[in-house]
């Protein structure tokens, strides 16, 4: 039933202008934007003269400036309101204008714009094709927008066939999907159309809320015609409901409206008219409404398939009456709008699957195999770079267990090493030991004067060298905060002549020093006491004079190739095997 209405779809197709200018004087003054905002005006005022003459002169500016964009929107405009051969005449000539405008608007919008005419005009058969061709076009220039349209005044064709529950999927999902180039207007014809298939799906409550929802819009937009769809579809739904007296009530307010500008929905209003007093059981009534039904059907030639119910109707009435001549003249009028009503139908029903229905098919196809496609490379991917991460995993675990052994290793000597030096120690003679120990660290600082550099005198590095052995005897270097400065402050000496003695006779830099001294420490005690071992990390760390946890693992495992914490457990699993 809502074949009427698809007309009004593409009225703000296109170069939608909705912001409202001051008008000046004349139409003459006006730019293409504010004769195209105020021919949207009066057309949603339903003002058929004015919008007319507004598209007559938006036209003329047009075609005086040879700006053929605006021409071809021109002829758009003309178009509307017009009978059907002058309307077809200005689209033919929109062809034409349009033929070497770049872009994919065109030939694409031509075709549905056709397609929207003939099907006003009830002619079917070439609405589809020109639709056909149009959705087409669309693809091909992957023009999402245009390929809407076309689906969308497809889905109209699916009302007529009565196929609800198709095009209603496509209503509901334009409806909850809307975009940018839909607009206000459309999106009422979209609303409006899927109320209409919920009806006939029998499905009130939603159609109800949506109608609901419309008037409320209609409030804002205070379009006549909008309100009159709402109450023809308010009316319709109390129809389904056997609500007769609601029904007339809602269908006379639209009926009055369409009749008074003699809109081809009229017979929609009278057909459901008809069928609610009929439902009153007010037959009389309801044969009025059928027979003026009847009437504007042989004016415009313009059929949708509950026709056949009103003729069936009206020849029942007539029979019971006796009245042999009008029965008569109703089955020759059943039989003119059944046979025109069978070739449409069955057109339809054959071209609709064959070219829509069909090519959507594979389309859905191919892309259900492309995605599956997509699907089967990203699994592959996937697996590739599981497989990679596993083997890079499984390489850092060998590394890290080959590295973990090493340390071990290193760990494990160095333990029996230290373990040995405290043994030595302990059985080797006191007055020897201490003998050789005097003797060693007369080694240690008694150098050889080639050794010593030229900038410390020797007298000076002797003393220095005293002073270190007396601190390291006393083990002030556990203590935290020791620096170069505060050292050499403690020796009476200055920073150049500490640093040049520990570089000289020690090797070293003064942090390597420092931190050597620590760790020997550290090492031996660790032997030696099994109550430091159970010590956290971080206070082993104090104990030795380290600021942090980290700065003693890293100087630790500096000094001796492996870390504290395999250090420690080697130590636990020595102790353990003896």
């Amino acid at each position: 039933m809502m074949k009427y209405y698809i007309f009004l779809f593409y009225l703000f197709w296109g170069n939608l202008f909705y912001t409202q200018n001051k008008i000046t004087d004349t139409l003459s003054t006006l730019s293409y934007k504010e004769l195209k905002s105020l021919f949207d005006h009066y057309y949603e005022s339903d003002n058929i003269l004015t919008t007319n003459t507004i598209a007559k002169k938006y036209l003329q500016k047009a075609k005086k400036e040879k700006n053929n964009t605006q021409i071809a929107e021109g002829y758009i405009l003309v178009q509307y309101n017009q009978d059907f051969p002058l309307a077809l005449k200005y689209l033919d000539s929109l062809d034409i204008i349009t033929k070497n405008i770049n872009g994919s608007q065109y030939p694409t919008r031509t075709y549905l714009m056709k397609g929207n005419l003939y099907f006003k005009y009830d002619y079917l058969k070439k609405a589809l094709d020109n639709y056909i061709i149009g959705l087409n076009y669309a693809k091909e220039n992957q023009d999402e927008k245009q390929t809407a349209f076309a689906n969308i005044n497809i889905a109209y064709l699916n009302n007529y066939l009565g196929k609800y529950t198709e095009s209603t999927k496509i209503f509901r999902y334009y409806l909850y999907n809307r975009n940018k180039d839909i607009s206000e207007s459309q999106y009422n014809q979209i609303r409006i159309s899927l109320i209409n298939g919920y009806i006939e799906l029998n499905k009130i409550d939603s159609a109800t809320i949506l109608i609901r929802e419309g008037l409320k819009s209609t409030f804002t937009s205070k379009s006549k015609y909008a309100a009159a769809q709402y109450s023809y579809f308010s009316g319709y739904s109390y129809l389904k409901q056997k609500k007769y007296s609601s029904a007339v009530i809602e269908l006379l307010k639209a009926y009055k409206f369409f009749l008074s500008i003699e809109d081809n929905n009229v017979n929609y209003a009278l057909y459901s008219l008809g069928k609610s007093y009929n439902g009153l059981e007010k037959k009389d009534i309801s044969i009025q409404y059928f027979k003026r039904l009847d009437s504007n059907i042989q004016k415009t030639n313009i059929t949708f398939p509950e026709l056949r119910e009103v003729y069936t109707y009206l020849i029942d009435y007539y029979k019971e009456k006796n009245d042999q001549e009008k029965q008569l003249y109703y089955i020759d009028r059943f039989l003119k709008v059944d046979k025109k009503l069978d070739d449409q139908f069955r057109y339809l029903s054959t071209e609709l699957p064959k070219k829509y229905d069909t090519p959507n098919l594979l389309e859905e196809k191919e892309n259900i195999i492309s995605a599956l496609e997509r699907r089967k490379i990203m699994l592959y991917i996937s697996v590739s770079a599981l497989l990679i991460i596993i083997s890079w995993l499984a390489y850092l675990y060998y590394k890290s267990k080959k590295t973990e052994k090493q340390y071990r290793k290193i760990a494990h000597d160095l333990v029996r090493s230290v373990e040995q030096s405290i043994e030595a120690v302990i059985v080797s003679d006191p007055v020897s030991d201490e003998n050789d120990n005097k003797e060693n660290k007369k080694t240690e600082i008694f150098v050889s004067p080639d050794k010593i550099t030229k900038t410390t005198p020797e007298e000076i590095s002797e003393s220095i060298l005293k002073q270190l052995e007396n601190f390291e005897n006393k083990k002030h270097y556990l203590k935290k905060g020791v620096t170069m400065a505060n050292l050499a402050k403690n020796l009476k000496t200055n920073t150049a002549y500490l640093s040049d003695v520990i570089n000289s006779h020690k090797g070293k830099n003064f942090a390597a020093y420092l931190n050597d001294l620590r760790i020997d420490y550290a090492l031996k005690q660790l032997v030696q006491d099994k109550k430091i071992c159970s010590y956290k990390l971080s206070a082993i760390a104090e104990e030795l004079g380290y600021n942090t946890e980290q700065s003693f693992s890293i100087a630790f495992k500096k000094k001796t190739g492996t870390t504290l914490t395999i250090y420690i457990k080697e130590i636990e699993n020595t102790k353990e095997q003896q």
